[in-house]
């Protein structure tokens, strides 16, 4: 697959590395924010179920939207809290798989496509930031952020690869950073706070735990010992306490010492280049004493689907039963919750963002409703009807370039794939599936200024458009023109 940070088949390196390098990536933005009336100061509870987002405010119980999807439609994995570049305030990110009825041969329907998208409670802004065509598996789950990675898992059976996007850099794609068979098959099951990244994962063969440095590489040693079948996992932000799913019997939390990982610098993102991304010197962080001792969290509960802590880490929120379950973390096995919420049916997926001093639930803002760019991209990428005919659709053949539409690009305007045209700017993989047409590589579609020139020929006289996840307008076309679902632009 396109876009691998790897090279060569991944060592399993039991590894935390100590050395620090310098960085390059661009800082979060940070401010004073001045405490307002009926302010969030114990911050928003992003959740995540079958009907979409929302957000709820624990000090009152009270709800808000933030996106709408129809219910059964689609798989949605998330939500998480992080941060975007050059924004002062966390903002949530969430991953969306198609699961609407199948085109086939004779029938139409959809092509499945998983999505990535980013959505500001505070502007209602909804940012595609990746899709990607996907056939084979249910979409992505095991959704986990920190504050320089989001990482997700894709997959189905045996072949499941981690992809990642780094939250630091402006514009990032998201990559594969692990894909069979090259390297072992990983779940996604938490991340370690702090800019280092550290992406908890678990071998989907083994049941064995890591950390994996998205930066180096590596995998390193997992300084708790969780069940082959446990998971996910989450830990506060001050990496003295994990919260850990059992495979039943609801939760446990466990103390946890991550200093020695919160305190090293993030490595250079050329450190993957070098020896040292398989050859980093061994270190152990082993568990210190914690104000919490190790316990469970209500064993009479089944596995537990989602784990958050508050940002003091005196309160855990969890999804489990299709609800939202708050519990004291001084609390004891057994205790009741202190509180229980169902905002919406089916709740599968919780995140505890930090305090919000300068905003108020008054202040949230429902985005636009994500099936509107799916059905855009859908419409984009259906073959022209004279192309769409079984005697046709085998001679069809597919042309596809990406080029930044916010600079004058000479591929904005290529009409035809002459010889001269594919030698100047070659094309990226794409195929034809039925009645629509796919790119082939991992995430090939990016969001922002990423525009996709295409060429339909082959069996007919050629077709070319331009296309992309939030608008077919181009960025340097005014802001006027720009429309989130309309059709690709046809060459005359």
């Amino acid at each position: 697959m396109a876009g691998r940070l790897f090279r060569a088949p991944l060592a399993l390196v039991i590894a935390v590395v100590l050395g620090a390098c310098a960085t390059s990536t661009t800082p979060v933005a940070s401010h004073t924010p001045t405490p307002v009336a009926g302010a969030l100061s114990r911050g928003l509870i992003a959740y995540g179920s079958s009907a979409g987002i929302g957000v709820l405010d624990p000090q009152t119980g009270k709800t808000a939207p933030i996106v709408t999807l129809p219910p059964g439609a689609f798989r949605i994995a998330g939500p998480v809290w992080a941060h975007a570049p050059g924004l002062a305030y966390p903002v949530i990110y969430f991953a969306i798989h198609d699961d609407r009825q199948l085109e086939s041969r004779n029938t139409s329907g959809v092509i499945p496509y998983d999505w990535l998208f980013r959505a500001d409670p505070f502007t209602g802004e909804l940012t595609p930031l990746a899709a990607q065509a996907d056939l084979e598996s249910e979409g992505p789950f095991g959704l986990v952020a920190n504050a320089h990675f989001l990482a997700l898992t894709v997959g189905c059976c045996t072949d499941y690869e981690v992809d990642v996007l780094d939250l630091t850099r402006p514009n990032a794609k998201v990559r594969v950073l692990t894909s069979p068979p090259d390297h072992p098959a990983l779940f996604t099951e938490g991340a370690a706070p702090g800019l280092n990244g550290l992406i908890a994962v678990r071998g989907s063969a083994t049941g064995a735990w890591y950390f994996l440095n998205p930066s180096l590489g590596v995998l390193h040693k997992f300084p708790l010992a969780p069940g082959a079948d446990d998971g996910p996992i989450a830990f506060n932000s001050a990496g003295t306490m994990a919260a850990v799913s059992l495979l039943d019997h609801g939760a446990v939390i466990e103390p946890v010492n991550l200093a020695r990982i919160l305190e090293t610098p993030p490595a250079s993102p050329d450190a993957s280049q070098s020896p040292a991304a398989t050859t980093a010197a061994p270190a152990s962080p082993s568990p210190s004493a914690s104000v919490v001792p190790p316990r469970r969290v209500n064993s009479k509960l089944p596995h537990v689907d989602s784990l958050a802590w508050s940002a003091d880490s005196t309160q855990l929120a969890i999804a489990v039963n299709g609800v939202i379950q708050l519990y004291a973390v001084a609390g004891k096995d057994g205790d009741k919750p202190l509180a229980q919420y169902a905002p919406g049916g089916g709740i599968s997926g919780v995140d505890w963002s930090p305090p919000l001093f300068d905003r108020t639930l008054a202040d949230v803002k429902a985005a636009p409703k994500p099936q509107a760019l799916v059905d855009a991209l859908l419409a984009s990428t259906r073959l022209p009807q004279a192309a769409d005919t079984p005697q046709n659709r085998p001679l069809t053949q597919i042309y596809l370039w990406a080029f930044d539409s916010s600079k004058p690009s000479p591929i904005a305007s290529i009409t035809d794939a002459t010889p001269d045209v594919l030698a100047r700017y070659p094309p990226l993989a794409a195929i034809v599936d039925y009645h629509h047409w796919t790119a082939q590589d991992p995430w090939a579609l990016a969001g922002g200024c990423t525009r996709y020139r295409v060429v339909i020929t082959g069996s007919i006289p050629p077709v070319a458009s331009t296309f992309g996840l939030a608008t077919n307008a181009l960025c340097s076309a005014p802001a006027a023109s720009a429309s989130p679902s309309a059709p690709a632009s046809k060459s005359p």
